[in-house]
């Protein structure tokens, strides 16, 4: 299978999802600038990292929402490839308007930065399938943005529909409802901030992340 991971300016997390892709599927992905205007024939699977895209500047993701590739993205999304944004790449998604809502400054104005409990709230998704609905599993997080808010009637629909992926266990960053992971109402994007592209060895002292990507692996496979 082929699979992108999509570089911006200001990406700082672009290796270890390469690492992580490739350490689960046993193919390298191809990193893709993103000047570019295409995404490579075939692709299976596109990634788009966390970081600081253009340094955060107007909005996180906002600048790096505009950027060429982003439009061949959409265009592979809405063809129904799969597409996974974490914490940056969350916030990018949410800024093109692959997601709804937005990722706002962190309640209490810190930077968070630790290992967070999550509840699987829908393991029904390509991404979650190797997951136990409502199993608590445990995922670092680094962001200083990461304050889920969208208006009320379309977190109804999230939640009516199936579309959390994962929530908070416990106070965190001050999200609507709890929640870290949604899904678009393809089930083909996820956006999360939550990284589990970190605890894919048992040397980061927890896998909980592989399974993501050994499931994701398995179904586009």
């Amino acid at each position: 299978m082929k699979s992108a991971v999509i570089v911006f300016p200001g990406s700082n997390c672009d290796r270890d999802l390469a690492v992580a892709i490739r350490e689960v599927s046993g193919q390298a992905p191809t990193m893709v600038w993103h000047r570019q205007a295409e995404l490579p024939d075939g692709v299976g699977l596109i990634a788009v990292p966390g970081g600081f895209s253009y340094g955060d500047y107007l909005r996180s993701g906002a600048m790096a929402a505009r950027s060429p590739i982003m439009r061949a993205i959409v265009e592979a999304a809405g063809r129904g490839v799969p597409v996974l944004g974490i914490c940056n790449g969350f916030q990018i998604l949410t800024e093109a308007g692959l997601l709804p809502g937005a990722l706002m400054r962190n309640e209490g104005l810190n930077f968070v930065c630790r290992e967070v409990g999550l509840s699987v709230e829908n393991n029904r998704s390509i991404f979650t399938a190797r997951y136990t609905e409502g199993e608590r599993i445990l995922l670092p997080v680094a962001h200083h943005d990461g304050n889920y808010t969208a208006d009320g009637a379309t977190l109804d629909r999230l939640e009516g529909e199936g579309r959390i992926a994962f929530r908070y266990i416990g106070a965190v960053n001050g999200s609507s409802r709890a929640i870290a992971g949604i899904l678009n109402d393809g089930g083909n994007v996820l956006g999360m901030m939550p990284h589990p592209e970190r605890v894919i060895e048992t040397a980061h002292g927890n896998v909980d992340g592989r399974r993501l990507f050994e499931g994701l692996m398995e179904t586009v496979a």
